[in-house]
């Protein structure tokens, strides 16, 4: 499948309404486009990971391709099911997140068992993937609030969900076992109160 942009500006959205992916038009409102609005911030959040944080090789190699399965899942979004156009529709496979899974089984069985929630922070690459999870929960949440019109394919709210799942795990990794733990009213201590017990 090839892509060519002869031209970045357009003028076609000018009235508050762009073209989905089968050529018809909504409104920018659409639920829709928030969704792959906040694939596409979890993408450049994944960007500043590699430009930024300098993860290990493996970690930038498995960013990489999430960053391609990230403009599969944008363009399967923005084409509805049910109003197909093209021979060549992309759509996300359950291969896709079948991968997702492997990946979090292969680094999770390497770290230590958690017992306490993890405060978002360590190394540069370790913070800025916890903030790339973030905004992917918040992509799988948009794209839920898409799904009314039962015209998106489940596979791309499966592999958003497994995507975090994911970047919590290489946060983990990332941050070499130190990670920052929440210790549930630990800030009392110092206002003679006795932190709560987990």
């Amino acid at each position: 499948m090839t892509v060519r942009l002869t031209r970045i500006y357009t003028r076609t959205g000018d009235d508050g309404e762009t073209h989905l992916g089968d050529g018809s038009r909504t409104s920018k409102g659409d639920p829709r486009l928030q969704a792959y609005a906040d694939c596409d911030e979890t993408n450049s959040v994944l960007g500043l990971v590699l430009a930024l944080g300098s993860p290990t090789p493996r970690t930038a190699e498995i960013i990489r391709h999430v960053q391609n399965d990230l403009f599969d899942l944008g363009a399967d979004l923005a084409t509805p099911i049910g109003t197909q156009r093209k021979k060549t529709e992309l759509r996300m496979l359950p291969e896709q997140v079948q991968q997702l899974e492997e990946w979090c089984d292969e680094f999770n069985e390497s770290l230590q068992t958690l017992t306490s929630f993890i405060l978002p922070g360590g190394s540069p690459a370790g913070a800025l993937l916890h903030q790339a999870r973030t905004v992917s929960r918040r992509a799988e949440r948009s794209a839920w609030l898409s799904t009314s019109d039962h015209a998106v394919n489940k596979v791309t709210l499966q592999y958003l969900n497994r995507l975090s799942d994911l970047l919590f795990i290489l946060a983990r990794v990332e941050n070499g076992g130190e990670d920052p733990m929440w210790v549930p009213g630990g800030q009392r201590a110092g206002r003679g109160e006795e932190p709560i017990k987990s």
